[in-house]
């Protein structure tokens, strides 16, 4: 499994690593999160600047993509050249936004009527561009999916591990990751979050 997570200039640190990270303890199985950028570097909305692994092309070959939040968003969705080098497929994808990622997948046309989950800064940006905002953490539709908050990030990773594997390697990257002593209270909340929403896209 080869994930795209895109991460533009001004992006939320906690979108784009902490869903990388939780993806790459899948890394045995022969999965890979790729930093996909538009450009060779990309700085955050706290200045810290990395190195893209991908171009922003890869979004279009990869077996999923996580579209993270950040602050120049909105000037992303507003720009055609930019969102026309993002090629998403939701009968082949495994598609996750989180925050104001959810914009860019309402102007990629991805979500139409359907209700999606976002954060309070954004929420109303994307109200404009025409999708029904839910008050919750986590919402998928078949292959798409939509997070809210930026510590909503273990919840998209697990969907997309759950779906793509097994809802118990799923909670063993979460039971890595999730602070001692609270191991199994993580675990449980996540599946318990997700688990309504793991039944794949119905074949057309």
């Amino acid at each position: 499994m080869q994930i795209a997570v895109l991460t533009f200039d001004g992006f939320n640190e906690l979108d784009s690593f902490v869903a990388a990270g939780i993806l790459n303890r899948m890394r045995p199985k022969g999965w890979m999160a790729h930093i996909t950028s538009p450009s060779e570097t990309v700085t955050s909305m706290n200045g810290v600047t990395v190195t893209r692994q991908k171009p922003l092309e890869f979004a279009a070959e990869a077996d999923a993509v996580v579209i993270g939040s950040g602050i120049r968003t909105r000037e992303i969705a507003a720009d055609p050249a930019m969102l026309a080098r993002i090629g998403l497929d939701p009968s082949r994808q495994l598609i996750a936004a989180q925050c104001s990622g959810t914009l860019l997948l309402a102007r990629l046309g991805l979500i139409g009527a359907l209700p999606a989950c976002t954060d309070l800064t954004t929420k109303p940006w994307v109200i404009e561009a025409g999708v029904d905002v839910i008050d919750a953490p986590f919402v998928a539709h078949g292959n798409v999916a939509t997070a809210g908050g930026c510590l909503a990030s273990n919840y998209l990773a697990a969907w997309l591990i759950a779906r793509g594997a097994l809802v118990e390697d799923a909670a063993a990257a979460l039971h890595y990751v999730a602070p001692v002593g609270e191991k199994q209270a993580w675990i449980d909340r996540a599946l318990g979050v997700i688990s309504p929403f793991l039944a794949p896209a119905p074949a057309d």
